[in-house]
């Protein structure tokens, strides 16, 4: 049956619907919502990783709906255990759902819901802040002083690079990728090279009304251009972050082959999904180039890291916080459980949401939509969609 059965706080314990929710939430909007929608919330207590047995037995016979993690095995199994118990949604608190078997939800006629729009910005910037943490080489500065290495200022101590004006990769060009061309292209004015099956038309067309702002103030205009080699692009930029999505096809995208593309100085940053990168061979490559850095904010087999990994001067660690802002956390709960209530509650779905402007309705004032902010599967379900500005407000 798995490991240790969990523990639960109970809210609203005479509600009708039986919502779990399989870790406790940042804020108080998303449990208030779930509570004026009649439901009795489960909320698993603990940091402990959460198994298919402890979370199978939680569902019991039953269970109206589910608010997981995407660190959780949400496989065939576990779904239809839900579906058997009357479940009618699972909600995932994030905008990722590799951890999902969509395939089997959508067979079971199960909505599966996530948070997109609240978490883009947000996650955007973590991606900045590791690329120039690794560029200056913050973590080993910061390590130095508290050391006390720290004894008098050196011309040649710590030296880093600078980016403005260089050449940036992504690798993904969707909504967070997309943000994270923008703020290094607007705020460094580099030129962005992009990887990605779909031409982002939208972003080319931004950043060349930037470039006529900047050549109408006498400003060297920046480039922006869709790249269908990625050697090409791990080759020919200082930067190069990933933003793609997990799958099959992508396991491993940067592996030995694809380092050794890269130039010897060239900056590596993954805010996305951890076996994007053949760590170990990332670890190798390290080692062996001493100017090559890497940001890394997600890991192959999180939370472990692979063998050496820890002890790489050119390499910067952080817990996977991309979307850990108060606003993005507090937001995403939010979004996660309004998907639950409008299920249950039989309301339609929200048009696409591919920015904070998208969803913000849900998280601010009393009057929220009657409206799942965002299934998945809904097409394939059948489940009838909002049009753009078909809610008023009532």
């Amino acid at each position: 049956m798995g490991g240790v059965p969990l523990e639960w706080r109970v809210v609203n314990g005479d509600g009708i619907a039986r919502v779990l929710v399989t870790r406790e939430l940042p804020g108080d909007r998303w449990l208030d919502l779930l509570v004026r929608a009649e439901c009795r919330v489960e909320i698993a207590q603990g940091d402990e990783p959460r198994d298919a047995g402890q979370l199978r037995e939680a569902i019991g016979t039953r269970c109206d709906a589910v608010l997981g993690q995407l660190t959780e095995p949400w496989g065939d199994p576990l779904l239809a255990a839900l579906k058997d118990a009357g479940g009618q949604i699972y909600s995932q608190y994030a905008v990722g759902y590799d951890n999902v078997d969509l395939a089997a939800a959508t067979r079971l006629r199960l909505p599966v819901g996530n948070t997109p729009g609240v978490l883009t910005e947000t996650t955007a910037e973590l991606a900045v802040a590791l690329t120039f943490a690794a560029a200056r080489r913050i973590a080993e500065g910061d390590r130095l002083m508290r050391e006390g290495g720290f004894h008098i200022w050196l011309p040649g101590l710590l030296l880093g690079d600078l980016l403005y004006g260089g050449t940036v990769g992504i690798i993904g060009a969707g909504r967070i990728g997309t943000a994270y061309a923008r703020m290094m292209a607007e705020g460094h004015k580099m030129d962005v090279l992009y990887f990605d099956p779909h031409k982002n038309a939208a972003l080319e067309s931004w950043l060349w009304d930037y470039s006529e702002l900047l050549e109408a103030r006498g400003e060297r205009r920046v480039s922006c251009r869709q790249v269908r080699d990625l050697r090409e692009l791990l080759g020919a930029c200082d930067v190069v972050s990933i933003h793609a999505a997990l799958s099959r096809e992508t396991r491993h995208l940067i592996g030995a082959a694809e380092l050794a593309a890269m130039r010897d100085d060239a900056i590596l940053v993954n805010s996305s999904r951890g076996p994007l990168i053949d760590e170990a061979a990332l670890v190798e490559h390290c080692r062996t180039h001493l100017r090559f850095r890497a940001g890394l904010d997600v890991y192959e087999r999180e939370p472990e890291l692979a063998a050496g990994l820890a002890e790489l001067d050119n390499v910067v660690l952080v817990p996977h916080l991309g979307s850990a802002s108060r606003l993005t956390r507090e937001g995403m709960a939010t979004l996660a459980a309004a998907n639950v209530r409008a299920v249950l509650n039989g309301w339609p779905v929200w048009p696409a949401a591919d920015d904070l402007d998208d969803v913000r309705p849900f998280l601010e004032g009393d009057d929220t939509p009657q409206a799942a902010p965002s299934i998945v599967n809904a097409a394939e379900l059948g489940l009838r969609r909002l049009p753009r500005g078909g809610w008023d407000g009532a």
